[in-house]
């Protein structure tokens, strides 16, 4: 069965930290859908997460990826000095 999904929240988590962008109304398609669940009110409440702006975590998202890219460009010089090639993540699919 497909799903129509009214005032949906997509909720970012960076650290100990989420942000919540309303998204608005969503249709899945039911082929797509994995795992269907409800927050508890309740338990959400006793989250160690702390609730930041949507700017906020956005931007936190964002160090936090270019960090990852860094750490991997290290990485990949490093493996490349020792003679090893890695190969890139979007030529993966074409094997």
């Amino acid at each position: 069965a497909n799903l129509v999904l009214h005032q949906t929240v997509e909720r970012i988590h960076v650290g100990k930290k989420y942000g919540d962008i309303p998204r608005g109304i969503f249709v899945v398609r039911g082929e797509n859908v994995v795992l269907l669940g409800e927050i508890d009110l309740e338990k959400e409440s006793d989250t160690p997460l702390q609730q930041v702006s949507i700017e906020e975590i956005l931007e936190e998202q964002r160090v936090e990826q270019q960090a990852k890219q860094e750490s991997e460009k290290l990485k990949v010089q490093a493996l490349k000095k020792r003679g090893l090639c890695v190969p890139r993540a979007d030529t993966l699919d074409e094997y």
